[in-house]
Formats: structure tokens, sequence, C-alpha cells
């Protein structure tokens, strides 16, 4: 199976010097590295290009960003991964491993939250019971079917097949573009996490503090829930 590895982005060029020595390292290789940016007025672009990355360019919003990357992908399998978030060197080998099962239709890494100075233990923690407690208190009747809600720090991956059947992320999300997503996937199969780290930066916490960040995220996601979708951005600022 053939792997796009795509990167939705927005002014990162602080992030991408990281991203583009961890993609150097990979082995096997993807089919391709497809960098879809929203309007960076930074060197993001310039320095994807001269990473021999494809790139793409389309109005902000990530949503619109993913649903465009899949659309234009080259690869059966598409792994969506965010410029602040770095990936172990096998992770090709690992999604083509985990979408052999059929019956998975919906996948992703364990993320850890990191700094420079200390690992982010209590937001990783949460993180991860997140992907549970969070479709158990907003859609319980989907929770009891299977569903878990992974988010962009997860680096999900999916076939780009399956993706385009549901319809893809619903455009316009700024933030939450994800759960959407597993929900429509779900019903095509299981949603898995793997048991296999990624790192993903703690600029927001470094931002905000740890216990402002974690009442945003659990914030933003109850808009979510509860359908104030026009408000989900602007709880949600950029940190860069």
């Amino acid at each position: 199976m053939s792997v796009t590895l795509l990167v939705p982005t927005l002014d990162e060029e602080k992030a991408l010097p990281e991203l583009i020595e961890a993609f150097d390292k990979l082995d096997p290789r993807p089919q391709e590295i497809l960098l879809v940016d929203g309007g960076s007025c930074d060197r993001t672009i310039d320095m994807a290009r001269e990473a021999g990355w494809r790139i793409l360019e389309c109005d902000t919003g990530r949503a619109r960003q993913i649903n465009l990357g899949v659309d234009r992908a080259m690869g059966e399998i598409v792994c969506v991964v965010h410029a602040d978030t770095i990936p172990p060197s096998d992770m090709v080998r690992v999604i083509e491993d985990t979408l052999a099962d059929r019956r998975i239709a919906l996948a992703s890494f364990t993320p850890i939250i990191r700094g420079t100075e200390k690992t982010r233990w209590v937001t990783t923690v949460h993180n991860w019971a997140k992907t549970w407690y969070a479709p158990l208190i907003t859609r319980p009747h989907l929770f009891f079917r299977g569903v878990r809600l992974l988010f962009g720090d997860h680096v999900m991956f999916f076939r780009r097949s399956d993706f385009l059947r549901v319809g893809g992320c619903t455009p316009g999300d700024a933030v939450m573009e994800e759960a959407d997503l597993c929900v429509k996937l779900a019903a095509l199969g299981r949603v898995k996490m793997v048991l296999r780290c990624v790192s993903t930066s703690d600029r927001r916490i470094v931002a905000w503090g740890p216990v402002k960040a974690n009442w945003i995220y659990f914030k933003v996601g109850m808009l979510w829930a509860i359908g104030l979708r026009h408000r989900m951005a602007e709880n949600y600022p950029d940190v860069r």
C-alpha cells in the first residue's frame, strides 16, 4: 500500500525544520509528502519546497486543507501530520501494517506532549482518556457502537477511498475537524489508537499554562458536542 503524508500548514516556519529532519529519516519512505498551505506569510512554503515536498495552496481552514490534500493525494493511504508533531522513523511501516487489517477504518499513533524542558504527562494522559470519555459524554449511542474520538495530535491515518466515500472533513471547521471524521469513518470499521508514540509540541501549554490549556481543550470539545461549531475557532487561539 502506498502512503501520502499530508501536512496542513499556516505560518509554521518555526516548527518545520524539526519535522523535515524527522521525515528525512523515515524508513521505508512514503510515496509522497504533501504540504497543503492555508495562506502562510512566512517561509513555510519555501522550506517545504526546498525539502522536496509537493505543495498545494488553498483557503485557510484545516478541514478545507485536508479535504483538498486527500482529494489530490497519490497514495492509497493518507496520514495527516501536524507541523509540530514528530513521528518515529518507522511510521510508514506502522501505517501499512495497521491498515492491512481491513476491519480498521481509521487509526492513529499515541501522542506524547513534549517541550524542550519537560514532558507534559498530565496532558498526555488526559489526551488518551479524552478519546474514550469525549464520545461517552457527547455521543453515548455512538460510544457503544465503538466510536472513539481521535484528534490532530494523534497523527490519524485512513484509506483515501474511505475518506472520499464518507465525504471527508466538514468544510469550514478550523478546529475539531477530526471529530466528525471519526464519527463518519467509524460507520465503516474500527477506530484504533496504535501503541506507537509520536511526540507533539507543548507550545500551547507554554503559551496558556497547563490548567488553561486543558480547559480550552475541554471547552472546544463541548462546543462541538452541543452544536456551537461557529464558536470553536474563537475559543482556540492560534499559537505558532
